[in-house]
């Protein structure tokens, strides 16, 4: 990597730093660090995947690229909803695996500094150890966003099973 390579890698991490792109599950929001963040686009055809977890949708073919979906509303155990035109796939890097997880609608990009992220509250439900923290947003904080820490939003075995379905890319 050349010098100037690393300057515009370091401008570009700098100008991401405490950005998260927040979308809506039901009534509650969410962010994610917008650097796991690759692309946003509408709901494509699925196919369906037989004997897999009910929240693991299928794939789709997104330029010749077959990509994992996850529906966040069966992931997180809300009821399953028809698919809108505010529906909408985000497309995230997983360590070597993109997923598209489908969100109810998509907000913002939001600066939350690392001082306004308060730790989440230590209850047993399963979905809650992929919260990293709570960001607090708006004139007085008074936003309460849900920050997901996507390295523990899946088992180890969903992992597997999404790096098998787009293993031929």
């Amino acid at each position: 990597m050349t010098e100037d390579e690393k300057a515009l890698l370091a401008i570009t991490e700098d100008t991401q730093k405490d950005k998260y792109l927040t979308f809506a599950v039901g009534d509650e929001m969410y962010g994610i660090d917008i650097k796991a963040v690759i692309e946003i686009i509408g709901i494509l055809p699925i196919t369906s995947i037989p004997e897999t977890p009910e929240y693991l949708r299928g794939i789709i073919n997104l330029r010749g690229k077959i990509i994992p979906i996850v529906d966040m509303r069966l992931r997180f155990q809300k009821e399953f909803l028809p698919y809108h035109d505010r529906t909408c796939v985000i497309v995230v890097d997983m360590i070597d695996i993109m997923v598209g997880v489908i969100v109810d609608s998509v907000a913002e990009v939001l600066t939350i500094p690392e001082g306004s992220v308060v730790l989440p509250p230590k209850l047993k439900a399963a979905h809650n150890r992929c919260i990293s923290g709570i960001g607090k947003s708006g004139e007085n904080g008074e936003k309460a966003t849900m920050l997901l820490d996507w390295q523990k939003l899946f088992s180890e075995e969903d992992t597997e099973i999404m790096a098998d379905m787009m293993a031929d890319n």
